[in-house]
């Protein structure tokens, strides 16, 4: 079971966030559901891996991680060709994924297998860092040793780590979340300089290059498949704070990706040399105000606390399924910009969020022409297209549906075709469409 020290308190992050922004901490509960599968949306046909010879593993350092080949599973990007409707992206992802003692990581690695999607796991460093040497962390502007989710211990570090070989394999990205997860202006990460970051990347590495050094009880078990310098491209942010500095220190580290910023359903662009690839305000059904996609979001607004009033469980999950659908809807058959789901491993009231999620990803995941994929393959298909579509997709607004259709849209030069936008919606109570 995973052993945290210490959990976010929702007060700290609620002074450092307007209308609660983001929010994480350990993992927690989940529910299930069945689903089908589907084919590939055009420009995304999933390949073959050019995997390794059977047996050929290349070990890493000390053992913790090794280079087994191209990662399996994976969609090949291939370019739009003019006048083609573009694929509908849904990203899934997690913050601070480790697998505890209520397996929703392993839980929804099945899921998604089940609906054929990908997914991107943001994992925390400091959960492969056992509690006994937790002194081996020394965070930015905080004392050695500290850590505002704590740390693991060994059948928490195996069992994670169990999770990410099978995920990867899976075909699904194991990206970062950091470690500490500092918030708010006494030393959180949105103080830090570009060299503190630096430090908190690299350490976040150490920890997945090293477990087998840091847990000498875990020696015998089987590397990660993956060379994590190469693996690790994108990352989110604690309370989506520092993404600034963070992106100055992570465009010199290899990645490619960053999804720490708050934006609308609209096509993506590249910020700082990094692909943006923000959480999206989404519809609250029955309220007069959008909120971030992230359940932690949903939480905030609907009852403020983890444990809110159990009549209301029930209630509250459907509205935020509800809200995603309603957002997908609008991307779905409008702009067909990629949208972006934040969610966290956990029960909060009751573990309705975790019902929603799931239930999104029956609905939207097996639809014709959706590719349910991580950061890593949106990015690659961004990085294929080129880039006077993207700029041409850059015109559309929320929901906005090409008025001449997609092929007269995206045969034309760009800025020929205009379209009718729908409106994203009314900034109202909550204050999340005019978040920091």
């Amino acid at each position: 079971m995973m052993a945290a020290t210490k959990r976010i308190a929702l007060g700290a992050v609620a002074t450092a966030l307007v209308a609660g922004l983001a929010g994480c901490s350990d993992p927690g509960t989940g529910a299930a559901g069945p689903g089908t599968g589907k084919k590939a949306a055009p420009g995304t046909e999933e390949r073959s891996p050019a995997a390794a010879p059977k047996g050929a593993v290349k070990l890493i350092g000390d053992g913790s991680t090794a280079f087994t080949g191209a990662q399996p599973k994976l969609p090949v990007a291939t370019r739009l060709k003019p006048g083609q409707k573009p694929p509908q992206f849904v990203v899934f992802s997690w913050d601070g994924a480790g697998e505890d003692s209520q397996k929703l990581f392993s839980h929804f690695r099945e899921v998604a297998k089940k609906y054929d999607a990908k997914m991107t796991y943001f994992l925390s460093g400091v959960y492969l860092l056992p509690e006994e040497k937790k002194a081996l962390y020394d965070p930015p502007q905080h004392s050695a040793g500290r850590s505002d989710i704590g740390f693991n211990d060994t059948e928490g570090i195996r069992d994670t780590l169990t999770e990410l070989r099978a995920a990867w394999l899976d075909g699904n990205e194991i990206g970062t979340h950091f470690n500490g997860h500092f918030c708010g202006p006494d030393g959180g990460v949105g103080t830090w300089s570009v060299d503190e970051w630096k430090s908190e990347i690299e350490q976040a590495k150490s920890f997945v290059q090293n477990w087998k050094t840091n847990a000498p009880a875990l020696k015998a078990e089987a590397p990660l498949p993956f060379d994590y310098d190469k693996e690790l491209v994108g990352a989110r942010t604690p309370c989506l704070e520092g993404q600034k500095n963070m992106v100055a220190a992570a465009r010199t580290m290899g990645f490619r990706y960053d999804s720490s910023g708050i934006g609308n359903q609209v096509w993506p662009t590249k910020k700082d040399g990094l692909w943006d690839l923000p959480l999206q305000l989404v519809p609250v059904p029955g309220r007069a105000f959008e909120t971030l996609s992230m359940d932690y979001n949903f939480m905030f607004n609907q009852s403020g606390t983890t444990q809110g009033d159990p009549d209301q469980h029930a209630y509250w999950g459907n509205q935020m399924r509800d809200g995603l659908i309603q957002a997908f809807n609008r991307a779905y058959d409008g702009n067909r910009a990629p949208l972006i789901i934040g969610n966290h491993f956990e029960s909060w009231n009751g573990g309705t969020y975790m019902r929603a999620v799931e239930e999104t990803i029956k609905d939207v995941c097996v639809r014709k022409d959706v590719r349910c994929v991580s950061f890593r393959q949106l990015a690659d298909w961004l990085d294929a297209q080129d880039p006077a579509t993207l700029a041409t997709l850059g015109k559309l607004k929320v929901g906005q549906k090409p008025k001449q259709g997609w092929p007269a849209f995206l045969g034309a030069a760009p800025g020929e075709a205009t379209g009718s936008p729908v409106p994203a919606g009314p900034k109202g109570e909550g204050g999340d469409r005019s978040a920091k």
